[in-house]
């Protein structure tokens, strides 16, 4: 059974039972640190703000975990990330919570917003090859970046595919990665889902 558990650091650093104001429902633990480091990049404080950033551990974990956590915060807002080809699990999820989708339409109007592959796709898109590269030359990988690019079953693909290959090969590679590509944007240059993110987060740090 999942247990979810919300406090919120006071002034003085210790923590308090105020309730949350907003769920950030993302898939994996890389999402959740991207989505960390957006908040941090646009100058959201989530204790202060009152955001619990959740990673459902699988889309088809949404319903159970946005079922749980609004049982115990039932006036939070909701938000989230997803893949395009998960909506399905998305709007299976909202219906269960009994979350209406505006004009029976698309799920961004309820607040969850969709990567076409997936968020290290769209990061990878957005920065270029270079920059990650670079960012994986940070993380002292970049000599094991170059091996997996000279195997035989990697060598022909495009260095945008090889790149989102790496980081995935390795649980831990992609979540830290997550944070220090985030880190790497340029805010006047967000992906779409991470745009469309960013206004949410801003809306609950000015609520």
């Amino acid at each position: 059974m999942l247990a979810l558990r919300h406090q919120e650091p006071s002034p003085s650093g210790e923590r308090t039972s105020q309730p949350a104001r907003t769920l950030v429902l993302v898939e994996g633990e890389s999402d959740a640190n991207a989505a960390r480091a957006l908040a941090a990049r646009v100058g959201c404080d989530l204790g202060s703000c009152r955001i619990d950033i959740l990673p459902a551990g699988g889309v088809t974990n949404f319903a159970r975990v946005l079922l749980a956590y609004l049982g115990a915060h039932p006036s939070a807002h909701v938000c989230g990330m997803y893949d395009t080809a998960d909506e399905w699990h998305v709007r299976r999820a909202l219906a269960r919570a009994e979350i209406p989708i505006p004009g029976g339409g698309s799920v961004e109007a309820s607040g969850f917003f969709a990567c076409v592959a997936d968020l290290e796709d769209e990061l990878i898109r957005a920065l270029g090859v270079r920059t990650v590269e670079r960012v994986v030359e940070e993380q002292a990988e970049l000599d094991s970046f170059r091996r997996f690019q000279a195997m035989p079953q990697h060598r022909h693909s495009p260095t945008h595919q090889q790149l989102h290959r790496f980081l995935g090969t390795r649980a831990t590679r992609k979540i830290r990665s997550a944070k220090r590509l985030v880190e790497a944007l340029d805010l006047a240059h967000l992906p779409p889902p991470l745009v469309q993110l960013a206004a949410r987060l801003k809306a609950a740090d000015d609520a």
